[in-house]
């Protein structure tokens, strides 16, 4: 007799962007420099007035906060929104373990086992991972690196929508795309989730980093969704406060609160230092966005030009968030990230991206595609994606690609 896992603990997909760990540890074990652009941790500094907070937080004991989230963050929030044109009630929103466990709520609130969600693809890689959880079925609409990841038409959608579709999710804007949807994108997503009686999920994670005149639109900010739409947030991008782990989520759907309350009474509370670390991060001016916004603009310039000096690549100017999927003249991302931590180097150092099939749920789709985080300096940017541009030669040297 042998010890038996869950078909759930089976099922549940390895990272793309941490499973490569063990061969970048390995890399830096021979004396080579590794360059991360594999994982979206920005090396922004967290704004001081988180850890102010934090240092001057003067409580005996680190109690247990309410299931919902401190009062006060909640509130500050709810003003936090106003400024992007949603208008909610504290006590409409939920804070969370993260983004990831209002994504994970939001997900086992609205759908039951071998229940769908529509999802474009490319999309967060991790939205497979919670739909394990749930034993929900993502179903992929195929967007395309050609025009910019930019959403299908309304049929495109309508025509995988089945008597067990629940929702549609989005990333807006988009990781790991960068794409922005339009107002009009998003109304089309609107009118669909009207009429067939579905929610739409949004992770509006990266609201504040749109590009090039763009203007970012919440799902929220919509007429005639109030009681479909659901937001998924969280501080962790926004201030680069990745690992406080505080998120949330927000609707106007007073049952569908009633029923993500219950699955954050089940986890007793999320992080209490780390909100009144964050309630600090929600008084920093909108100066210091502008700084952040103009640094991240550089880069994705920076990251952009250099997949574009790739000889065939293909890749549309993201106009958000801070990753970019770019297709490259090459046989399978998997191998060929692997290969740049395990047999390139240039003048010492090599690149770390995450292969982009990872993201997507139509098996063979995004095999010759990776992810590409410009989380790190001008300066580091910029030698990292010479070395990319390097190995790339080399690697189709190699294999006589």
């Amino acid at each position: 007799m042998s010890l038996k896992l869950s078909q759930r603990g089976m099922d549940i997909p390895a990272s793309p962007i941490r499973k490569l760990v063990p061969f970048a540890d390995a890399a830096k074990r021979r004396g080579t420099k590794v360059y991360h652009l594999n994982i979206g941790q920005p090396d922004i500094e967290t704004p001081p007035q988180m850890w102010d907070k934090i240092k001057n937080y003067n409580e005996k004991v680190l109690a247990y906060g309410p299931s919902n989230g401190l009062p006060e963050f909640r509130q500050g929030l709810a003003k936090y929104y106003a400024k992007y044109g949603v208008h909610v009630d504290p006590n409409e929103v939920i804070v969370t373990t993260g983004g990831s466990e209002a994504l994970l709520f939001a997900m086992l609130a609205t759908c039951d086992a071998g229940d769908e969600i529509l999802v474009p693809e490319p999309f967060y890689a991790n939205y497979n991972g919670f739909a394990v959880y749930g034993t929900i079925k993502i179903v992929p609409v195929t967007t395309t690196a050609q025009n910019g990841f930019r959403l299908p038409p309304k049929e495109h959608f309508a025509a995988k929508i089945t008597p067990r579709t629940r929702a549609i999710m989005i990333s807006n804007p988009g990781n790991p795309t960068g794409v922005v949807y339009t107002k009009a994108e998003l109304e089309v997503l609107a009118e669909l989730a009207v009429e067939y009686d579905l929610f739409l999920i949004a992770d509006e994670v990266y609201r504040e980093f749109v590009y090039d005149g763009e203007e970012f639109t919440s799902i929220m900010s919509l007429n005639g969704i109030a009681e479909h739409a659901i937001i998924a947030d969280s501080i962790s991008k926004r201030f680069s406060a990745c690992g406080a782990r505080v998120g949330n989520v927000v609707t106007h759907n007073k049952a569908l609160l009633d029923s993500i309350m219950r699955f954050a009474q089940a986890r007793l509370c999320p992080p209490t230092l780390e909100q009144v670390g964050a309630l600090g991060a929600l008084e920093v001016p909108d100066s210091y966005f502008a700084r952040v916004l103009a640094e991240y603009q550089q880069r994705r310039d920076i990251v952009f030009d250099g997949v574009m000096s790739i000889p065939g690549a293909v890749c549309k100017a993201p106009k958000g968030a801070f990753y970019v999927v770019a297709k490259l003249p090459i046989d399978d991302g998997d191998v060929f990230a692997e290969w740049m931590l395990s047999n390139f180097s240039l003048d010492g150092a090599t690149t770390m991206v995450a292969p982009a099939a990872g993201f997507y749920a139509t098996p063979t789709l995004g095999r010759d595609e990776v992810r590409i985080a410009y989380v790190l300096n001008s300066s580091d940017l910029t030698h990292a994606m010479r070395i990319l541009a390097s190995g790339v030669e080399a690697y189709r040297r190699e294999k006589g690609i």
